[in-house]
C-alpha cells in the first residue's frame, strides 16, 4: 500500500492506470466506444446509400438527440439513487439486443427499405438515444467510485485517450468493413458491444452513500440543474462546448461530403471520420506527460477557437488529404477542451451530484452533437455543404469570443484552484 503511495503523484502520467478496476472501465470504455463509433459510420452511409439525401443524415442526429435529452433529464437521479453498475449492464445489455436488431434489418434490407423505409433505422437510432441518456449520466458517476480524487485528472486524460483512440479505431473499422456488406458490419459491431458488456462485469459493487434526506425525483433534478447553474466554472466550460459542438457538426455531413466533394467511398469515409480521434489521441499522449494546469481557462478557449478554424478549413478542403489533416487539428483541439472540462466537473462536483451533473453535462455535450448533426443537415440543405461547416466555423469562434466576455472566471483557471468540491 505504501509502494503505491509513493508513486501516486501528480507528476506520475500512469497514475490512474495503477488501480486495477481502472482498467477494466477503461476497456469497457474502449470497446463500448468502438461500438458506438462503428454504428454511427454503418448507419449514417447506409441510409445515406438509400436516400441520397444530406437532411436524412440530419435527421439521424435530431433521432437520437430527442429520446437522449428527455431521458437525461431523469437519468442523473436514477445514477445517484441506484446501483451505478446495475445501471450500465442493464442499458449496455439493451445496447447489445438493439445492434442485434439492426443485423436482422440488415439481413432484410431490401424488403425492410421497401416496406418501412428508413424508418426502423430511425427507431433504433432513438433506442441508442434513451441508452446513452443513462450511460451518460451513470459512467461518469462511477468513475469516481474507482479512482480516488488525487487521479480524478490523469483519469479523464486517460479516459478521454483510450475513447479517442476507439474512435479512431471504430469509424476506420467500419469504412472497410461496409465494403463487405452491411451484416458483416453489424456483426462485427455487435462482437464488440458484448466484450464491453463483459469489461464491466470485473468492477465491483459499490453502494452509495446513505442519504441525509430523501428528495423527490423532481426535486433531485430541480438541484442538480441548479448547482450547474449557480457555478460559473462548470456553466462556462458546459454552454462554451455545447454551443462549440452545435455549429461545428461537420462530421454528421461526412458521407455527403466525402461522396459529392471528394467522390470518394465507403472506405474514404471511414478514415475521415477517424482523423479527429487520431488527432484527440496524439494530443491526449502530450496532455498525459504535460497537462494542462496553470491557465488552463486560457488554453481552453485557445483551443474551442482552434477547433472553429480547423473546421472553416476543412469546408474549404479540395483533397483527401487536405480534408484529412483538417479533421485532424479538430480532434486535436477538440481534446484539450475535453480534458479540462472533465477535470472542472470531477474536481468541482461533490459525489452525492456526480449523477444529475453528468446528466446535464450529456444534454449540453452529448445532444450537442446530434443536434449540431441536425442542424448541419438543415443548414446543408438550404445552402449547400461547403457554406454549412464554414458556416458553421465562423459561428464556433464567435462562440469562443462571446463566452470569454461573459465567463472572465474560467477565462483565467488554474486547475491547482480546485482543490474541494464546491459543496
Amino acid at each position: 500500500m505504501s509502494a503505491l503511495k509513493d508513486q501516486a503523484n501528480e507528476h506520475d502520467p500512469f497514475l490512474a492506470l495503477r488501480y486495477r478496476e481502472f482498467n477494466f472501465f477503461l476497456a469497457n470504455k474502449f470497446f463500448l466506444t468502438i461500438g458506438i463509433q462503428m454504428q454511427n459510420v454503418i448507419v449514417g452511409w447506409q441510409v445515406y446509400e438509400w436516400t441520397h439525401d444530406v437532411m436524412a443524415l440530419g435527421l439521424i442526429g435530431l433521432a437520437e438527440a430527442i429520446p437522449f435529452i428527455v431521458t437525461s433529464l431523469f437519468s442523473g437521479h436514477v445514477a445517484d439513487n441506484y446501483n451505478r453498475k446495475k445501471i450500465i449492464l442493464l442499458f449496455t445489455g439493451l445496447f447489445v439486443m438493439m445492434t442485434a436488431g439492426l443485423l436482422f434489418l440488415s439481413m432484410h434490407a431490401q424488403t425492410v427499405f421497401e416496406s418501412y423505409g428508413t424508418l426502423p433505422i430511425y427507431a433504433a437510432v432513438c433506442l441508442v438515444g434513451v441508452i446513452r441518456g443513462f450511460l451518460s449520466a451513470a459512467l461518469p458517476s462511477i468513475l469516481a467510485q474507482i479512482v480516488p480524487r488525487k487521479a480524478y485528472s490523469n483519469a479523464a486524460t486517460w479516459n478521454s485517450s483510450v475513447w479517442h483512440i476507439a474512435a479512431v479505431v471504430g469509424p476506420a473499422f467500419a469504412g472497410l468493413l461496409i465494403a463487405l456488406g452491411y451484416s458483416t458490419a453489424y456483426l462485427i459491431d455487435l462482437f464488440f458491444i458484448v466484450l464491453s458488456f463483459i469489461a464491466f462485469l470485473f468492477i465491483a459493487n459499490r453502494p452509495l452513500e446513505a442519504k441525509a434526506k430523501t428528495e423527490t425525483m423532481y426535486e433531485s433534478i430541480r438541484a442538480g440543474i441548479r448547482f450547474v447553474f449557480s457555478h460559473q466554472l462548470i456553466l462556462g466550460a458546459l454552454s462554451l462546448d455545447l454551443f462549440a459542438v452545435l455549429f461545428g457538426g461537420a462530421v454528421a455531413l461526412l458521407p455527403a461530403f466525402s461522396d459529392r466533394i471528394l467522390h470518394m467511398g465507403s472506405v474514404e469515409l471511414g478514415f475521415l471520420r477517424a482523423a479527429p480521434a487520431m488527432g484527440a489521441t496524439l494530443m491526449a499522449l502530450i496532455i498525459a506527460y504535460r497537462p494542462v494546469g496553470k491557465k488552463a481557462g486560457r488554453s481552453l478557449f485557445i483551443s474551442v477557437a482552434g477547433f472553429g478554424v480547423a473546421t472553416i478549413l476543412f469546408g474549404l478542403s479540395e483533397s483527401f488529404w487536405a480534408a484529412f489533416f483538417c479533421l485532424l487539428l479538430t480532434g486535436a483541439f477538440d481534446n484539450v477542451s475535453v480534458v479540462i472540462r472533465h477535470t472542472i466537473l470531477q474536481l468541482s462536483t461533490p459525489d452525492h451530484m456526480r449523477g444529475r451533473v453528468s446528466a446535464v453535462n450529456g444534454i449540453f455535450i452529448g445532444s450537442s452533437n446530434e443536434i449540431g448533426a441536425f442542424e448541419s443537415g438543415a443548414t446543408a440543405d438550404f445552402m449547400g455543404i461547403r457554406r454549412a461547416i464554414v458556416f458553421g466555423g465562423i459561428m464556433t469562434v464567435l462562440v469562443v469570443a462571446t463566452t470569454a466576455r461573459m465567463a472572465p472566471k474560467l477565462r483565467k483557471l488554474d486547475m491547482k484552484d480546485l482543490e474541494e468540491p464546491i459543496g
